[in-house]
């Protein structure tokens, strides 16, 4: 077989599997990340419903991270014995299934129960479609494939807040339209669940929708990664914790998540308490800032990957998030002035995102870091409960979110502090 004729064949064979699987996976990512978020948009309704305290929803919010933490990583690995297809279809099924009890609730502890039961549901999706894709994709496929999941995630909540306000409005059957986001937004897990079962093949050598030159292309160039990687060896979680690097990056992660989701779920009441302005005007202005979140990703990741630089990159989003912060805290009961700041604050603290899921590869090496991504998103994610909690927390105590959010900005700096503290790879020891 000619060379031109082989580089045809693998040029098709990685056009169609990005086509076939990319689109689909993307979609189930933003299902995901709705039903993880819409809780902030039915806080505007469903707080003064139940008569909440802000401590209360906030650990509430926060909770789902304790429950997706703890399962985060035995889901993953049992994407990698089990197969993917069956179990992605299955954490989908049972993800929408609970986010649909989320609107039945009517006390706290229901809503602390149905919320951590959500986080264990859904725990083992996003690491398990990593592992899924690397059963796909070879190496230098896999950074593009990965990094088109971290634009779900603003993309989900610019088209989920208009999306949260028409559903707010709805009145049907005795039931508030809080009740109602819930229950609308969860459907859409069950229906992908079932197709995904269906459309999702689980590894190359079954996937009838290749031509067979196409199949044996894919099959021979994965088994040849496999084994170049067994010769050089492989790291232990152990081996890659003794890293002072790993821990800097397991913190700072956690405190970016801290921002991020400390953020997402608080955003729109604390813009809606600051102006007073309905709840249907609230979720069109909340779409502004995560607009810029998405521009902000994608300028950030192509700057970075032009100037292949990645440390000054993921740090400064952080540094210049935290002063856009400040401002917003000092703009007073200016609207438009503080929605600016928070669209500052908002695009930064997304945009550090994917170039901070370059650095382990730099700083500890390709398999060390493969030995450790695992533990840092598991752990990093505790942020999800933190931010939220923390600020809900606060808002109680004082009767005010200025403290919550002059905590998150700090840990913002801490964090891009810590991201220029990590070191160049060197050998681990044994």
């Amino acid at each position: 077989m000619s060379l031109s004729h082989t580089r045809t064949i693998e040029q098709s064979a990685r056009r169609r599997i990005a086509i076939r699987l990319l689109p689909f996976l993307w979609l189930l990512y933003v299902i995901a990340f709705l039903d993880r978020v819409n809780v902030a948009y039915a806080a505007l309704e469903m707080s003064h419903d139940l008569q909440f305290s802000d401590r209360v929803f906030g650990l509430g919010a926060g909770i789902f991270f304790i429950g997706y933490v703890l399962l985060e990583i035995p889901g993953a690995l049992i994407v990698e014995r089990w197969g993917a297809r069956r179990w992605i279809a299955r954490i989908m099924i049972t993800w929408g299934i609970i986010t649909v009890f989320v609107g039945f609730v009517h006390t706290s502890g229901q809503f602390y129960t149905v919320r951590f039961l959500l986080g264990a549901a859904e725990a083992g999706f996003f690491p398990g479609i990593i592992v899924y894709l690397t059963h796909w994709f070879s190496r230098r496929d896999l950074a593009k494939a990965v990094a088109s999941f971290m634009a779900a995630q603003p993309l989900s909540n610019f088209m989920g807040s208009p999306l949260a306000g028409r559903i707010l409005r709805l009145h049907w059957y005795g039931l508030e339209g809080w009740r109602w986001l819930f229950i609308l937004e969860g459907i859409p897990a069950i229906i992908f669940g079932v197709i995904t079962f269906f459309y999702l093949t689980d590894r190359p050598n079954q996937a009838h929708w290749l031509p067979e030159n196409e199949r044996e292309w894919i099959t021979r160039e994965l088994e040849s990664e496999r084994e170049r990687k067994a010769a050089m060896g492989s790291f232990t979680i152990g081996q890659a914790l003794r890293q002072r690097d790993v821990i800097l990056l397991t913190l700072i992660y956690l405190l970016g998540s801290t921002g991020v989701y400390g953020f997402t779920i608080w955003f729109p009441t604390i813009l809606k308490r600051a102006s007073g302005l309905a709840t249907g005007t609230i979720t069109l202005l909340v779409a502004i800032p995560y607009l810029t979140a998405l521009v902000a990703i994608l300028l950030n990741s192509w700057h970075s990957d032009r100037a292949q630089e990645r440390r000054w990159h993921a740090a400064v989003p952080l540094f210049v998030g935290a002063g856009a912060l400040v401002l917003a805290i000092n703009s007073g009961s200016h609207l438009w002035t503080q929605l600016g700041y928070f669209s500052i604050f908002a695009a930064c603290v997304y945009a550090y995102q994917p170039c901070f899921w370059a650095l382990p590869t730099i700083t500890l090496g390709e398999y060390a870091a493969a030995a450790s991504i695992g533990f840092v998103n598991a752990l990093g994610n505790l942020g999800g409960f933190v931010g939220p909690f923390v600020l809900g927390y606060l808002a109680t105590r004082t009767g005010s979110f200025t403290p919550g959010l002059v905590w998150m900005l700090a840990s913002m700096v801490f964090a891009g502090i810590l991201v220029l503290r990590l070191r160049a790879f060197r050998p681990l020891s044994t």
